[in-house]
């Protein structure tokens, strides 16, 4: 039932981490594996999240293979192919990072785009394309493989790492509660605390923490794909730093449910603002679109269905592309006569972002700014001012 070391028979081989690795080449194996699934799916179960899901893939050789038998198998189920089947592309094997190869009706945890986000709104420096590819739906992971935006799954944070407020409020982890003298657990969170670790007594470092845990949110939320939101990060939920608290069952653990209702400036404020941004995206069918977006499609006003513009206004010329410094970009979708423009700002100043000349002149409102959570609809003409680390939602018809 487990693979075992080519070399030395007598020991497992751990592609997962956990000791040992399942031998799913095997028939009975692969049989065990369907049979349990099966029966957690006749219960009720909407899908399954494959942890460490190359490992399903791996023939009776180690070798990772997109149209290995458990894959085929789940796939044609007539049961199981209906479900949501969700892999993390990677294991601990050889080769074993596979993002964007597993076939039909897999999706996949997209860590390119988690990873792109935090640097984003972070500040980091030459961000800005592979933000813009991201934002579309990755079409440089799936495309390729025949795939469309459905294939991946776009997160923040996950029941791994960092917690959405942790990411913003710790450089560095703290799992010293872990038991293993701080050494568990990634190292490298892409994270920030703007100035001071954990928590702090200025406000100002405070609002700024809550602006950015709102931005990386709207861009979870209104990025093509499938958003996956980690539990209690609506609530603005804390792990005092552990980024690996699978051993902790306690309050460093557990979620704050009472705090759901807090007022101004708290998780109440985050909860209602995440509410707004599922609002937005079952509301405009441009934040969902079915198919990878290139800008060859125009609708009726002779608008297309993406296009980039600089603050000025202007369209984005390979000069902007190529800047470095550049923090800012505008995003316009059109989806028939809707169109919505997102406005993203990571620089440490406001920006004023002229609107963009457009054969049609739409009537544009303001539908969300993240750094005016409570702010309602709001008519913009000429310019809109984003914020210093925030992001803006237009919503307009051609």
């Amino acid at each position: 039932y487990y693979r075992l070391d080519p070399h030395d028979p007598r020991l497992y081989e751990n592609h997962a981490g956990c000791g040992n690795t399942l031998n799913l080449g095997h028939p009975r194996v692969m049989q065990l594996v369907m049979d349990s699934l099966r029966y957690w799916a006749a219960l009720g179960v909407d899908g399954f999240r494959f942890d460490l899901a190359t490992t399903l893939g791996r023939d009776r050789q180690g070798e990772f293979k997109a149209d290995a038998a458990l894959l085929q198998a789940m796939a044609q189920d007539p049961v199981l192919g209906g479900l949501k089947l969700i892999a993390e592309p990677w294991d601990l094997g050889p080769y074993g990072y596979r993002q964007g190869q597993f076939p039909q009706p897999f999706s996949m945890w997209n860590d390119r785009f988690r990873d792109c986000a935090r640097r984003f709104w972070r500040g980091d420096e030459a961000v800005v394309p592979e933000l813009a590819g991201r934002l579309l739906g990755s079409a440089d992971l799936f495309e390729g493989h025949g795939r469309k935006p459905q294939a991946g799954i776009n997160l923040i944070t996950s029941h791994d790492g960092f917690t959405l407020r942790d990411l913003v409020s710790y450089a560095h982890r703290h799992n010293e509660a872990n038991g293993e003298h701080n050494q568990d657990g990634h190292h490298d969170n892409l994270s920030s605390n703007e100035g001071t670790e954990g928590p702090s007594a200025d406000r100002q470092v405070e609002a700024r923490r809550a602006l950015r845990q709102r931005s990386l949110l709207a861009t979870l939320l209104l990025a093509q794909g499938v958003p996956m939101l980690l539990g209690g990060d609506e609530l603005g939920q804390s792990q005092s730093g552990n980024n690996n608290a699978y051993c902790q069952d306690g309050p460093l653990s557990w979620y704050a449910w009472g705090e759901a209702a807090g007022g101004d400036g708290g998780a109440g404020s985050l909860l209602a603002f995440v509410r707004r941004l599922i609002e937005l995206r079952q509301r405009l069918p441009a934040l969902r679109r079915t198919d990878f977006l290139h800008g060859r499609e125009r609708n009726a006003a002779g608008i297309g269905d993406v296009g980039w513009y600089r603050p000025d206004g202007g369209e984005m010329k390979a000069a902007d592309w190529q800047d470095a410094g550049n923090r800012c970009v505008g995003l316009l979708l059109g989806h028939d006569a809707e169109l919505v423009l997102l406005l993203v700002n990571a620089a440490r100043t406001d920006m004023v972002f002229r609107l963009p000349k457009l054969p049609v002149e739409p009537r544009w409102q303001v539908a969300l700014d993240s750094a005016a959570p409570d702010a309602q609809l709001a008519a913009a003409a000429g310019s809109v001012r984003v914020a210093a680390g925030a992001l803006v939602l237009l919503e307009g018809r051609a």
